[in-house]
């Protein structure tokens, strides 16, 4: 239990399910939206398998299995179909959501005004 307190652990929201486009992570609370990215080599256009090393998506293989070419491009996918997903890489991020409320106002009336509108009604 004490060294929880030292040795902090980042979450992996790995409990976000892949299909949603957002949501709240069960194990921290914390609002999480999921990117798709896919890569193609540069030459052949062709989809490569791709993985997540750090915060950047890279191919699995150096040179591409099609042509041998080694320059790749990463492209962002709005939605995920079920062909490409064996190729796509996961980027899940935290964004922080901020809420503004609208400011409130109050006024004070008159006691005059409140007896004629309650004389009104009746």
């Amino acid at each position: 239990m004490i060294l929880d307190l030292f040795l902090k652990k980042k979450c992996s929201h790995s409990k976000v399910p892949p299909q949603v486009e957002a949501g709240y992570c069960p194990d921290c609370g914390e609002y999480v939206e999921n990117h798709w990215f896919l890569v193609r080599c540069k030459h052949c256009k062709i989809k490569r398998k791709s993985h997540l090393l750090g915060e950047n998506v890279v191919p699995d293989t150096k040179f591409c299995p099609n042509c041998g070419g080694f320059l790749y491009e990463v492209e962002k996918l709005e939605k995920i179909n079920f062909i490409d997903i064996n190729f796509a890489a996961l980027k899940r991020e935290v964004v922080k959501i901020v809420k503004k409320f609208a400011p409130a106002t109050t006024w004070v009336e008159e006691e005059e005004t409140t007896q004629k509108l309650i004389s009104a009604i009746n």
